[in-house]
C-alpha cells in the first residue's frame, strides 16, 4: 500500500497519547473512587458495575480515529479491475480500386465513415492505430486513444496505386510494437520496399495478445511479399488478424485515365489469413454491412491490477465504527459520547 500523503502519517503518534491520557484518567478516577468507598460515599459494587465493558467504546473511538488519520493519508493499493483493453490496427487498403462507387458514394468513403463511427464508440483504454497501405506508400498512425488524432488519420487517407497485403500486415505489426513512440508518417518510393522485420519468437499456440489487426482490402494482393508469410509473422507474435473484403468476389469495373480496370475481391486469401492468425473473415458488400461488421470487432475484457486510492473505504469505516461506538455508549451507560 502506498499514500498520496505519507506525512499525514505522523498524526498517528497522537493516537498513543491519547490512549495514555485515557489510562492514566482512568486510574485517577479508579484512586478518586477508592477514597470516595472508604468514606462511605457509594458502594464499592456500584463503582464496577459496569466492570471492562466500559473500556470498550473508547477503544471503538481509538480505532475509529486511527483510520480516519490513515483515510487523511490517501491510501492507494493494487486492486484488479475488469475492463475492456486491447490495441486495434486499422490497415487501410488504399489503392486505386478504392475509388469505385459500387459502395455509395466510394468504397474508400464508406469505409471511412464506417472507422469514424467504430472510434468514436471505443473507450479511453483502447488503443487504436492506423495504416494505409498500397503498393508502396505507406502512413502510420501508432496506437493511441486520441480521437481527434485518429479521425484526422482517417480523413486524410485517399486511392493511390496497388495492393500489396504484406506491406500492410507487416506495417501493422510494426505499429503495435511501436506502441507508446511519436506518431510516425511515411511514404516510401514506388521501389522502396520496407525494412524486413526481425523474427519474433512463437508464442504457444492458442495464446494472443490483447492486440489486433483489421485488415480492410477490395482487391487481389498484387504486390510480393506473400501475404500468406506476413499472416504467419502475426501468427507467431500472437496477433489475431481480422479481414474486410470490400465488393463481391465477381469484382467490379473501374476506370483510370480512360483505361478500365477489373478489380476483383480474393476472399480465399483474406480467409486465409484469418484462418492463420485465429481471426475472423468479413465480406462488406454495402455501406451497412462494414458499419454491421465494426459493430462486432470487439476488444477483450481483462482483469488487471491498477493503484486505486481507497481513502474513502478507509474514511467509511472509521465512521462505521464511530457509530458503534456512539451507540454502545448510549445503550450501556444512558449518555452520548
Amino acid at each position: 500500500m502506498s499514500f498520496t500523503w505519507p506525512v499525514m502519517l505522523i498524526l498517528l503518534v497522537l493516537i498513543p497519547v491519547c490512549v495514555a491520557i485515557y489510562i492514566r484518567m482512568q486510574r485517577r478516577r479508579g484512586q478518586m473512587a477508592a477514597r470516595a468507598g472508604s468514606m462511605g460515599l457509594f458502594q464499592q459494587a456500584a463503582a464496577g458495575r459496569f466492570g471492562a465493558r466500559r473500556h470498550i467504546p473508547p477503544a471503538l473511538f481509538a480505532i475509529a480515529l486511527t483510520l480516519l488519520v490513515v483515510a487523511l493519508a490517501r491510501p492507494q493499493t493494487a486492486v484488479s479491475l475488469p475492463r475492456l483493453e486491447g490495441t486495434i490496427i486499422l490497415a487501410f487498403d488504399i489503392s486505386g480500386s478504392m475509388a469505385a462507387d459500387d459502395i455509395q458514394p466510394t468504397r474508400m468513403e464508406a469505409a471511412k465513415v464506417a472507422a469514424r463511427e467504430f472510434i468514436l464508440r471505443q473507450p479511453a483504454s483502447v488503443q487504436i492505430g492506423i495504416v494505409a497501405f498500397s503498393d508502396s506508400g505507406l502512413q502510420v498512425q501508432v496506437p493511441t486513444n486520441d480521437q481527434a488524432e485518429l479521425l484526422a488519420t482517417i480523413n486524410r487517407l485517399a486511392p493511390a496505386r496497388g495492393t500489396s497485403l504484406a506491406n500492410g500486415i507487416g506495417v501493422a505489426l510494426d505499429t503495435i510494437a511501436a506502441q507508446g513512440q511519436e506518431t510516425q508518417y511515411y511514404s516510401g518510393s514506388a521501389n522502396s520496399t520496407p525494412e524486413p522485420m526481425p523474427t519474433p519468437t512463437p508464442m504457444p499456440k492458442g495464446v494472443f495478445k490483447a492486440a489486433s489487426i483489421v485488415l480492410l482490402t477490395d482487391g487481389e494482393n498484387t504486390v510480393q511479399p506473400d501475404p500468406m508469410l506476413a499472416a504467419q509473422s502475426a501468427a507467431d507474435r500472437g496477433v489475431r488478424i481480422h479481414t474486410i473484403g470490400i465488393g463481391s468476389p465477381a469484382g467490379a469495373d473501374l476506370k483510370v485515365e480512360g483505361f478500365t480496370i477489373h478489380t476483383q475481391l480474393d476472399e480465399a486469401t483474406l480467409q486465409a489469413i484469418s484462418q492463420l492468425t485465429s481471426g475472423t473473415y468479413y465480406n462488406a458488400q454495402t455501406e451497412q454491412d462494414l458499419r454491421t461488421v465494426y459493430e462486432t470487432l470487439g476488444t477483450e475484457l481483462v482483469v488487471k491490477p491498477e493503484e486505486t486510492e481507497v481513502t474513502a473505504l478507509f474514511a467509511g469505516a472509521s465512521l462505521i465504527v464511530m457509530l458503534i461506538g456512539g451507540a454502545l455508549t448510549l445503550v450501556w451507560f444512558s449518555r452520548l459520547p
